[in-house]
């Protein structure tokens, strides 16, 4: 099994954790873990664009000139595309983007963003991490303490102090253990999760 350092509020060493292998030390299924970039980015477009095509836009019944003798090009209708305010060639329509893959997929995608983050050793393990208060300094101070800019934060439960104290905080996203995603994982620069996190996810994904 894989061990990593566990770190208290201060950012010292506590002592250590060993990670189940079958969730934290898996092989990376690039893949896998493209398509799962891929549906998470999908399923946020709002695909709610439209433009009308020659069938919808107003006017254009009657032929603009007769079909010979005139000097000009056969015409039927001064709404097609090659007219101004004409009807647009293909136009887009409202539609779903969104597409899903299935239970074993994500799961295997999941697991393999997390062993990668575990193998580039930016997978910082906490004791606990609790405030008395909401305090955005407090928060920053963690995570300076463990060296760490960019960060996903993985909770164990929704706290509300430290989720509102992390939330003005550039480049730092909390989460609770069962809400993650591929997506979140690889564009932030490390991880950053509470002991009892950790072992949620052992549980649900071993």
């Amino acid at each position: 099994m894989a061990t990593v350092s566990v770190y208290n509020m201060q950012g010292n060493v506590t002592g250590t954790m060993e990670l189940n292998d079958s969730v934290f030390a898996v092989p990376v299924n690039e893949h896998l873990i493209k398509m799962a970039v891929t549906a998470h980015l999908a399923a946020k477009r709002q695909g709610t664009q439209k433009a009308k095509t020659r069938a919808e836009v107003s006017g254009g019944g009657i032929k603009p000139w007769r079909q010979k003798g005139t000097g000009h090009a056969r015409q039927g209708s001064t709404r097609a595309p090659q007219w101004t305010h004409g009807g647009v060639v293909f136009a887009p329509v409202p539609r779903n983007y969104s597409f899903k893959l299935n239970r074993k997929e994500k799961q295997a995608a999941l697991k393999g963003a997390l062993s990668s983050r575990v193998a580039e050793e930016k997978f910082y393990v906490l004791e606990d991490l609790t405030l008395d208060e909401i305090k955005t300094k407090k928060f920053v101070e963690v995570l300076k303490n463990l060296n760490v800019e960019k960060a996903y934060v993985v909770l164990d439960k929704d706290d509300k102090n430290v989720i509102l104290s992390a939330r003005n905080v550039e480049n730092v996203k909390t989460a609770n253990a069962g809400a993650m995603n591929v997506f979140d994982i690889l564009k932030y620069d490390s991880i950053v999760i509470t002991k009892a996190a950790a072992q949620a996810i052992e549980e649900v994904y071993a």
